[in-house]
C-alpha cells in the first residue's frame, strides 16, 4: 500500500521562496555582469536548473509504502527501511525544520524507531487516518499519541 505526502500551502511557499532564492543567486549574477563569458552564463545555469530540479524531484517524490516486513519512506534519493518491529512511538509533529524529514506539511506525524540515526522520521501522509489505520494493522505494540 503506498501514501503520498500532504503538501499544504505553507509548504508551497517555503519552497517558492527557496526557488527564488536559488534564482537569484545564480541568475542576477548574469544580469547585472555585463562582460559575462558564454561559459559563466552555461554554469550558472546549470546550477540554477540542477538545484531546482533536485529540490522538487526530492520534494515531489515522496512516499510511504508498505511492504510486508518494513515501511518504506521515500523521497528523491533519500530513503529509509523501517521494520515494523522497530517501531515504538508515533506522534503528531509541527515541526517540520529540524530533524529527518520526508514530509511536504506543516501538520506531520513523528515516528520512533530503534534504528533511526536521528531518533525519529517526521512524515505527512495525505490520508493520515488510512495510513494510522494501516500502521496499527502491522504493529500492534506501538504507542500512538494523540493525533
Amino acid at each position: 500500500m503506498t501514501f503520498r505526502s500532504k503538501i499544504d500551502a505553507y509548504f508551497i511557499t517555503f519552497i517558492v521562496i527557496a526557488i527564488l532564492f536559488i534564482g537569484i543567486v545564480t541568475i542576477a549574477p548574469l544580469i547585472i555582469d555585463k562582460e559575462i563569458t558564454t561559459s559563466t552564463i552555461v554554469i550558472m545555469l546549470s546550477i540554477f536548473l540542477f538545484s531546482v530540479g533536485f529540490l522538487l524531484w526530492s520534494i515531489f517524490s515522496i512516499k510511504y509504502i508498505f511492504y510486508e516486513d518494513y515501511l518504506l519512506v521515500k523521497g528523491g534519493p533519500f530513503k529509509s527501511k523501517i521494520a515494523y518491529q522497530e517501531i515504538t512511538k508515533i506522534a503528531p509533529t509541527k515541526d517540520i525544520f529540524t530533524g529527518y524529514r520526508l514530509l511536504t506539511s506543516k501538520n506531520g506525524i513523528e515516528i520512533f524507531y530503534k534504528s533511526a540515526t536521528l531518533g525519529s522520521v517526521k512524515i505527512s501522509p495525505e490520508e493520515t487516518e488510512r495510513f494510522m489505520s494501516e500502521i496499527r494493522k502491522r504493529c500492534p505494540h506501538i504507542q500512538i499519541s494523540s493525533l
